[in-house]
């Protein structure tokens, strides 16, 4: 799986119609109308994020790998 930072994914996220919430300390919570999942992303600079992390971050947007 490539390898994307936290600010990567935020701006991956938005383009696919989730919205940013509120920032807590370094988390981006987003959220989609009509839905009640929220999706918190750390964003630390350009640091990557970790494998597992990135995994379950794009499975609970309903993202896949294609979209990376």
């Amino acid at each position: 799986m490539k390898s994307i930072s936290g600010k990567e994914l935020a701006r991956l996220v938005e383009q696919h119609g989730w919205v940013l919430l509120r920032v807590h300390g370094s988390h981006h919570i987003y959220g989609k109308t009509g839905s009640i999942v929220r999706v918190s992303i750390p964003v630390h600079g350009n640091k990557p994020l970790k494998t597992g992390l990135l995994h379950h971050l794009l499975k609970t947007a309903g993202l896949s790998e294609t979209h990376l």
